[in-house]
């Protein structure tokens, strides 16, 4: 194939380089080659991207090159019915030639060829060479695709879509077996609900409701710090532990040491003797025996006055 072309040549020397590393690099995704007789025509297969219409689905296309390649961007048509792109026409993609201006001489049929994968279950948007079907109409088209290599051009041509079919074939997996009765919609319900469910596992305080009760539950708490536990002159033990149960939504709010914290000043009061107390007491206690002995002082000097008068008068 070498032979044919100038060497020296950008494009030729590029596009060569492409069919080395397509060829020691294989994808199980897609294949694509150029045909013997001109390099810058390529035949290539994508396969349908999982969770999709088009999963198993094997579509096969026609890639032109410029001679300007690569700093021009390449030409892509579908062979293969699939709903999703007209049959043998030029598409438009923002990779194709209806950009150049996005085209960046970076790329290569590779990074084509995934971008047209990653095209396939988006919207057409009326965009030229787009078609609009139904996703039961593309499932069909996609199993049905794998039954025979669209039929194309020249014999050697045709010689080259039929292996890349083999090679895709060999890669493929089984397509997925879907109900009759069921629906698309049917089919992506439970995906959604999965989806939203482990968001909701993952970020809890991204939950409006959620927000709203731990705000709520906060409040109540700080207004039960607010109060004295020892207002009440008769304190209720009962009633104040019932006071001090923090509601399970402030778990997912508030951080362990502000709960701590809380737990530790929503805790019954220990009535503990104040030291006044005590003073007041020993106090009181002192000043009685002081007064007894005081007491007994004069009981004493009343009797000892009592004998003399006595002797005295005798």
């Amino acid at each position: 194939m070498a032979d044919k072309y100038n060497l020296k040549n950008p494009a030729v020397k590029r596009i060569l380089q492409e069919v080395k590393e397509m060829q020691s690099n294989p994808s199980d995704d897609f294949m694509s080659l150029p045909l013997e007789e001109n390099i810058f025509e390529w035949q290539f297969a994508i396969r349908g991207p999982r969770d999709t219409e088009f999963e198993g689905g094997i579509y096969h296309g026609r890639i032109q090159l410029p001679a300007e390649y690569p700093f021009k961007p390449p030409s892509f048509m579908l062979l293969t019915p699939n709903g999703r792109f007209e049959t043998q026409t030029k598409i438009c993609l923002s990779i194709s030639n209806h950009h150049p201006e996005h085209w960046q001489p970076s790329w290569s049929v590779r990074t084509a060829l995934v971008a047209l994968i990653a095209f396939m279950p988006t919207n057409p948007n009326g965009a030229l060479g787009s078609l609009d079907y139904k996703k039961e109409e593309r499932r069909t088209l996609a199993i049905k695709s794998r039954d025979v290599a669209p039929r194309f051009g020249t014999p050697e041509r045709q010689k080259l879509i039929d292996e890349i079919h083999e090679y895709m074939l060999s890669k493929a997996p089984p397509v997925p077996e879907l109900s009759p009765s069921q629906t698309s919609e049917e089919q992506e319900q439970p995906r959604i609900e999965e989806a939203k469910a482990e968001v909701d596992l993952q970020n809890p305080e991204d939950s409006p409701a959620g927000e709203e009760n731990a705000d709520q539950a906060a409040d109540e708490i700080v207004e039960e710090q607010e109060l004295p536990i020892n207002a009440n002159p008769d304190p209720n033990p009962a009633g104040i532990e019932a006071s001090t149960e923090i509601p399970s939504a402030v778990s997912g709010t508030q951080s362990p040491q502000k709960s701590n914290t809380m737990i530790q000043n929503l805790k019954p009061e220990t009535r503990v003797q104040k030291p006044d107390d005590r003073m007041f007491t020993v106090a009181a206690i002192g000043l009685t025996i002081a007064i007894v002995v005081l007491l007994l002082k004069k009981f004493i000097k009343s009797t000892e006055y009592g004998a003399v008068f006595m002797n005295g008068g005798s």
